[in-house]
């Protein structure tokens, strides 16, 4: 069910509801419009496009995601990715892979996969959050120092090229920048201003001292940019052709995973602090909406934005509304104060950016993992970060998530037990059952835990035990909960060699999941319908018929 309609049925849109999220609604937009601006700019596109962005997701996702207070639009996370695809195919090539993501995403939530997504480990999302944090610091450089253009393709490049070019920093961009920052940082601090948005303090500030004094050599948005146009953009379908979506299909899907990962984060914070419970699979469809719909009208990608969601429920957000709202606050601000953008300093936005990337990097949350998580979740977390930084977002989230599936499947089969069960370990069954041992010739091996490919090295390992030619083996695989089709050929290989040596092989206890596969695989019918119990007792009642064995 999407937002607006289950907060209806809630009752949350009611006349007596309204002014909370009217109020929140208005908070947030005005918190969103530096960081709109500042994301966009990072991003290799124009400000008003952040804008534009911020509009559309905001009303997309607050009507048709699965959070009632979720807020939307263009975040740090993906400045890494958009602003390397405008690098290599232009502005135009973000669009359409926008647009394609926002397909992506749809599908992702109409085939229920959401909850599959937030499977994704804590190591490999602290990993490329963190190095995003440090691309976006850095990369902030030029416009906090007033520096001139650098070159360099990949990171080291540039970080390098920047440092040199740091003893010719611009001595009044840097102070301006410096200001913005403490403002951003402190004035929250000051008397009565506790609930003033810091970025909007500093973007105020910053704007009318430069408007005032027109410091020399400081870029504004009017010098940069021309200024941020005083209307709403037409609507404009991009020219997509089977080539270019060919050549975006990597792009697009970076932007929709990264697009899913941060807004089901951010809607697992939002339940965090506003004791609500998101739908994961429509907030995949909302975010998809958004996306189709954002770059029809001049936007760009757009996913949850953590940091807006938080200040929403703080401030008595706790419906769509307040989504709704701030999205028309922007369009308000748009079309009455875009000519009071011209003097905005592109150093406030890169101080804005510089906190941005602060909160993203969690470096306290990164320097206790290093310090007390297990050694592979930090070798996790260190190659997704190095990778990111170093090499490509994708990359890292790919190698990330690889790596962790690895150590999960190593710690998997290292958990799982093949023994061979003797009379001690059985006294209990035998007391109940009333039998008093096994007969010499009755082998009985318990398997504990999944029979899957990475643990047939146990079964191996335990079976070749079986070097005195029992004439019955009983493989108990009660506490196995799954087995896959390497686990089946294993067991069934295990099953013929025993059978060609004359020996009985028997099965017992398998669960109903377990026994249906055994019966696709064949293996039923190989082993044979006694052989196949689902009592131990039977089991070992025909084992000692088979031997001759009597039980007191």
């Amino acid at each position: 069910m999407f937002a607006l309609l289950e907060a209806c049925r809630a009752g949350l849109l009611r006349p007596d509801n309204w002014m909370r999220n009217i109020v929140a609604g208005v908070i947030v937009g005005v918190v969103a419009l530096p960081l709109a601006m500042a994301f966009a700019i990072a991003s290799g596109v124009k400000p008003e496009q952040g804008l534009y962005t911020a509009i559309v997701a905001g009303l997309m996702v607050s009507a048709f995601g699965g959070s009632r207070v979720q807020i939307a639009g263009p975040t740090g996370a993906f400045i890494v990715i958009l602003s390397g695809i405008v690098e290599h195919h232009g502005v135009d090539g973000l669009q359409i892979a926008t647009f394609m993501a926002g397909i992506i995403l749809v599908l992702f939530g109409l085939t229920r996969l959401g909850a599959v997504i937030k499977f994704i480990p804590r190591p490999v999302i602290i990993g490329f959050t963190s190095g995003i944090g440090v691309i976006i610091w850095v990369g902030q450089w030029k416009d906090f120092f007033g520096l001139p253009p650098v070159t360099g393709e990949h990171f080291h490049q540039k970080f390098w090229h920047l440092l040199q070019a740091l003893p010719h920093l611009q001595w009044n961009t840097t102070a301006l920048a410096v200001l913005s920052l403490l403002l951003v940082v402190f004035s929250s601090r000051l008397p009565r201003m506790s609930r003033v948005p810091g970025p909007l303090v500093a973007l105020v500030v910053a704007t009318a001292l430069q408007s005032m004094f027109h410091f020399e050599g400081v870029a504004t948005i009017g010098s940069t940019f021309g200024g941020i146009p005083r209307s709403l953009p037409s609507l404009q379908w991009p020219e997509v052709s089977m080539g270019r979506v060919v050549e975006l299909i990597g792009p697009a899907f970076a932007i929709a995973m990264l697009g899913a990962i941060e807004s089901l984060l951010s809607a697992v914070v939002a339940d965090g602090m506003a004791g609500t419970r998101h739908d994961s699979n429509q907030e995949l469809v909302g975010q998809g909406l958004a996306n189709v719909v954002s770059p029809l009208f001049g936007g760009i990608a757009a996913t949850g934005a953590i940091a807006r969601t938080a200040t929403n429920i703080r401030n008595g957000g706790n419906s769509p509304l307040a989504g709704i709202v701030h999205s028309l606050t922007l369009v308000l601000i748009v079309l009455f104060l875009a000519p009071y953008a011209g003097n905005v300093p592109l150093a406030v936005l890169a101080a804005i950016l510089f906190v941005v990337a602060w909160n993203m990097s969690e470096a306290r949350h990164f320097v206790r993992m290093v310090r007390r998580a297990p050694r592979a979740d930090v070798a996790i977390l260190l190659v997704t970060f190095g990778l990111t930084v170093f090499a490509d977002l994708v990359v890292a989230v790919n190698i990330g998530v690889v790596l962790a599936m690895l150590f999960f499947l190593r710690r998997m089969a290292g958990s799982v037990e093949v023994n061979r069960q003797t009379d001690a370990m059985l006294r209990k069954e035998f007391a109940y059952d009333g039998f008093q041992g096994l007969p010499d010739e009755v082998y009985v091996y318990a398997v504990d835990g999944p029979l899957f490919y990475g643990a047939i090295g146990a079964f191996q390992a335990a079976l070749p035990a079986v070097h005195h030619e029992p004439r019955v083996v009983v493989i108990r695989l009660g506490r196995v909960p799954f087995i896959d089709a390497t686990g089946l050929q294993v067991l069934e290989d295990a099953v013929q060699g025993m059978q060609r040596r004359g020996i009985r092989v028997m099965i017992t206890e398998a669960n109903g999941r377990v026994h249906r596969k055994l019966g696709r695989m064949g293996l039923i019918e190989k082993l044979g319908h006694d052989n196949l119990t689902l009592s131990f007792t039977q089991a070992l009642e025909r084992a000692r018929e088979e031997t001759g064995y009597e039980h007191g």
